[in-house]
């Protein structure tokens, strides 16, 4: 199948980028085309060419706007009709100035670059300059420099699934639980976003056990709570003790127990060491929990703006 305009433009910053002085791997945990160059992760867009006004039209769902913002050192590379005219722009400032964006129902942003390679805001002549950004392959080699502890892309997307799990729970009225406290999810600790600073301890179940699971959802009841859901994550670990976590539930046969990951064979290959709860396991690949979040938050923003 022959290859558009705007693949091929995506293969020439690619290639570029191989051109500079240091490494660039995909990154292939993300649907997305993003690239890690040196210490930057990069999302690449093209655009063959400029509409009638001379303006370049990107389409992005802030779905992966969101996954690219919560890896360290993140930029989004616009190529706009030519490798010679190239935006390679800190994502965070494309975050912070995203409800300035125009967008449609389904979280998908119109993103338009002007003549000048000024990205266009929302309003009559409202413009972010980017004069600084054009063909800026420099800023992809400066070193990184950060407070926080680095993560990898697979520990970033790990905890980018944690926070969406509990945004579903905290929507839909769960008390909501995660041990991994001090990790960050739009810029905001996990521990912050968790309606449970402790975990509720379970007749049941080992809680030495429980309280290492992912996320979980409660129900309170009385003075207890009451388990109602658990997810555990797998992005690239190869043991599934996931698997063994989410098995500390067994005798709550109310429980529903999931396993998010994107290798379903992984999957039903540790599901044979399990095959007497198979019932009570469920596999959700991890693009899902993107789509359903979207969803939540949606049906959310029509409820306030409805008032139903």
């Amino acid at each position: 199948m022959e290859k558009n305009k705007t693949e091929i433009l995506a293969e020439e910053f690619i290639k570029k980028a191989r051109s500079l002085p240091t490494h660039i791997e995909p990154i292939k945990i993300l649907k997305a085309r993003v690239f890690q160059i040196a210490e930057a992760n990069v999302l690449i867009r093209a655009a063959s060419k400029a509409n009638t006004n001379g303006r370049y039209f990107f389409g992005i769902n802030y779905i992966t706007i969101e996954e690219i913002s919560n890896l360290d050192n993140p930029f989004i590379a616009f190529v706009c009709g030519s490798i010679d005219k190239t935006l390679i722009i800190p994502a965070q400032l494309f975050f912070d100035n995203l409800s300035n964006i125009s967008h449609d129902r389904n979280g998908e942003y119109k993103i338009l670059i002007d003549e000048e390679l000024n990205l266009v805001l929302k309003g009559f002549g409202n413009r972010i300059e980017c004069r600084e950004f054009i063909n800026a392959w420099n800023i992809l080699l400066k070193p990184f420099e950060t407070s926080q502890p680095r993560n990898t892309a697979e520990e970033s997307l790990h905890s980018v699934l944690q926070g969406r799990l509990i945004e579903i729970g905290n929507i839909r009225g769960f008390d909501t639980y995660c041990p991994d406290s001090s990790k960050q999810f739009n810029r905001k600790n996990l521990s912050e976003i968790i309606s449970l600073k402790q975990c509720p301890q379970l007749q049941f179940s080992d809680y030495n056990v429980l309280r290492k699971i992912d996320v979980l959802w409660f129900r309170e009841k009385g003075r207890n709570f009451i388990p109602e859901y658990a997810f555990e994550v797998e992005i690239s670990t190869g043991t599934w003790s996931g698997f063994g976590r989410l098995a500390t539930l067994i005798d709550y046969s109310n429980v529903r127990l999931y396993v998010i990951s994107n290798d379903l064979r992984r999957y039903n290959q540790a599901m044979h060491s399990f095959s007497e709860f198979e019932t009570r396991y469920h596999h959700i690949l991890t693009e899902y929990i993107g789509d359903l979040y979207a969803a939540e938050l949606q049906l959310k923003e029509l409820r306030y703006k409805v008032g139903l």
